[in-house]
């Protein structure tokens, strides 16, 4: 395996100075998970990564990238200081994203940009070798760090790109200079930072601004907005393409959402094409409509692209599904759907549209329950969106409906008193009694923001309800 970087070549991008000769496999910015021969870089970010260089060291990185040299360092050779590491870090980004012979496609969108890279990974995985971040590392130091982890190899690299603020996008995109760019969907997430949804739009629409000459922009038609991710694509593409159900290039025809899977049916400029992802939901299909888009237009035929969709699984937390028992007894189980990362009124409509939608198990007294928690970042119109939910057709397929956190005291107010659930102020207090709110042959969806950690419920079921063994996936 060759390095991934060298002393010289950090020295030379970054302008800082090595002290020795060594060769780095990989780029780390957590002690946890690093690896042997990764450069460490001491990023400032919730702590101070200075204050873990001499661990990193001691547990095998090549080096570490600083800005100061730690008093409780020994071997300071390995080290090479910089101004800003977060500079460097791009720096490094920057450099390795020139040195890049891969096709680079960078995501962005309101939901979906996490699911839409997994999709792309799984497609690109099948054709060549495809880079991508293991998790949403889409801020301004997670794009340059996974940039600077890209092997020079790479065939194929998908960039996810988020922001919580005006002006996040577009210089992110300029570093990753994609060949295609996707907006999954623009819906009213961070509004508290936005004074409006087209505000969100332009936002969105600026990852085209970094698209590399000949580039391809790809976009959602549905969304109200269209018309500004239209003309802002226009403007920054040699090519524009839309996808969704009023789109004339990618047009979503229907999806059949069975057991753990969705089959979709959709006409690529008239052509006819049938696919499916693995994953119940309507949402999911269109994720992947616009996945076979993106694939196109970085030289992957649509066809092998369905093929290989059709192997994409969710990962935990983007609504992956698995069957729990309750004890030794088989059938005696509950189904937990876990799209605990992150919310918005968005994403929490299609979940609550998957959980209403899936069949009920078995003859018993099955129920559909929904564990919901605050959506975030909804600025002044954040209590009446929370009520809103209990509005949902899908609310009425529901058995009940569980709140958790200050803000989703509106929903649970508004809802109709025969779903109504319990309300609880933080996801532990529910964790620490979950056992009482499940019942064999439930489906139970645990749905909200990163914010509110209703991931703590999930990791509760999990506990109480999994007996000792292997984990049983939904076939």
């Amino acid at each position: 395996m060759s390095a991934l970087w060298t002393a010289a070549d950090v020295a030379k991008v970054t302008g800082g100075e090595a002290g020795s000769d060594w060769e780095a496999f990989g780029v780390s910015i957590d002690t946890r998970t690093l690896q042997k021969g990764d450069l460490f870089v001491a990023l400032r970010a919730a702590r101070d990564g200075h204050d873990f260089v001499a661990e990193a060291l001691s547990k095998g990185a090549a080096a570490a990238l600083v800005s100061r040299v730690p008093g409780d360092v020994e071997n300071a050779e390995k080290l090479i200081v910089v101004r800003d590491v977060q500079e460097a870090l791009e720096a490094l980004g920057e450099a390795a994203r020139s040195r890049s012979r891969a096709k680079v496609i960078a995501v962005t969108g309101s939901a979906g940009k996490t699911s839409t890279k997994e999709m792309l990974r799984t497609i690109f995985g099948a054709q060549g070798q495809c880079h991508a971040a293991e998790a949403s590392y889409n801020n301004h130091w997670g794009v340059p760090l996974t940039l600077a982890r890209m092997p020079c190899e790479a065939d194929f690299a998908v960039i996810e790109i988020g922001m919580n603020h005006p002006g996040e996008i577009a210089p992110l995109s300029k570093l990753t200079r994609p060949h295609v760019a996707l907006v999954t969907t623009v819906a009213p997430a961070h509004l508290a930072a936005f004074e409006s949804i087209e505000g969100i739009a332009e936002e969105k629409a600026s990852i085209f601004e970094g698209l590399e000459p000949g580039g391809t922009a790809i976009w959602n038609a549905d969304v109200a907005t269209a018309g500004i991710l239209r003309n802002r694509a226009s403007q920054g593409a040699a090519m524009s393409l839309s996808f969704g159900e009023k789109s004339k290039d990618y047009r979503f025809l229907n999806a059949n959402i069975h057991e753990g899977m969705t089959v979709a049916q959709a006409e690529l400029r008239g052509a006819a094409i049938v696919f499916k992802v693995g994953a119940a939901g309507a949402h999911f299909a269109m994720n992947g409509l616009a996945a076979i888009a993106a694939s196109e237009a970085a030289g992957v035929d649509p066809a092998l692209a369905a093929t290989s969709l059709a192997s994409w699984v969710p990962p935990d937390g983007r609504g992956s599904r698995e069957v729990l028992r309750l004890d030794e007894v088989e059938d005696d189980h509950i189904e937990l759907i876990d799209d605990a990362f992150n919310a918005n009124p968005a994403s929490m409509a299609a979940s609550l549209d998957v959980l209403a939608a899936l069949p009920r198990r078995g003859d018993g007294p099955a129920r559909k329950i929904a564990i919901i928690g605050d959506m975030l970042e909804l600025g002044e119109t954040e209590a009446q969106k929370h009520a809103d939910l209990a509005d949902l057709q899908s609310i009425a397929e529901l058995d009940r409906i569980h709140c958790i956190g200050p803000l989703s005291r509106h929903t649970w107010t508004a809802l109709p008193a025969q779903q109504q659930g319990e309300w609880f102020e933080t996801a532990d207090e529910m964790a620490g009694q979950i056992r009482r709110f499940l019942r064999p042959g439930d489906i139970v969806l645990v749905k909200g923001s990163k914010g509110i950690a209703v991931s703590r419920i999930v990791t509760a079921i999990r506990e109480v309800m999994r007996p000792k063994g292997e984990r049983r996936e939904v076939e």
